[in-house]
């Protein structure tokens, strides 16, 4: 049995023109409710979500105590370090180039070597943001310098800023990329 196409396809039909609703305050509802004695089903309420809240609460009940550490990290946020800036002399301009603000990196210190014997490189901060860069025709020029280095300001707690201050006149300072 065939079908025409037509006949498959129901007719069109227009929707009926509606009044727009009209939708009241529900705070004059509820008080209106409450004004008319329908205070029952509030008190009802009320009482259920309070012998529910006794009932979660009390001890021996099903559920597992939250870890410890979870709780005391829920009741007291850590507390934010303040942040100053340290100018630091990074020994190799070609790397304070790579740098662009907010990005990480690790300041690491090497002292000149002893005579007689080795020193050990060590890492003065972990983690500092970049606040500034110079320009690029700035660490061009500062090549020219005896010592070739270029300065990078970082974001740090004020402890590492002092750590940074004294590694700097002691040591060369060298930065590696988180």
């Amino acid at each position: 049995m065939t079908t025409t196409p037509s006949s498959s396809v129901p007719a069109p039909c227009t929707v009926p023109a509606f009044e727009p609703l009209r939708v009241r305050d529900a705070r004059h509802r509820l008080r209106r409710a409450l004004r008319r004695g329908r205070r029952a089903p509030a008190l009802l309420l009320a009482l259920t979500a309070g012998a529910l809240a006794v009932a979660t609460a009390a001890p021996g009940s099903s559920r597992e105590e939250p870890p410890r550490a979870a709780t005391t990290a829920r009741a007291r946020p850590p507390a934010a370090v303040p942040l100053v800036s340290a100018p630091v002399r990074i020994a190799d301009a070609a790397t304070v180039r790579l740098l662009r603000p907010g990005d990480r990196v690790d300041v690491i210190a090497a002292p000149p070597p002893a005579p007689g014997g080795e020193s050990e490189a060590r890492v003065v901060a972990r983690g500092a943001r970049v606040a500034e860069v110079p320009r690029p025709d700035e660490t061009r020029a500062d090549e020219s310098r005896a010592d070739g280095g270029a300065l990078v300001v970082l974001s740090v707690p004020r402890s590492t800023a002092a750590e940074l201050a004294g590694a700097g006149v002691t040591s060369q300072l060298a930065v590696t990329m988180c």
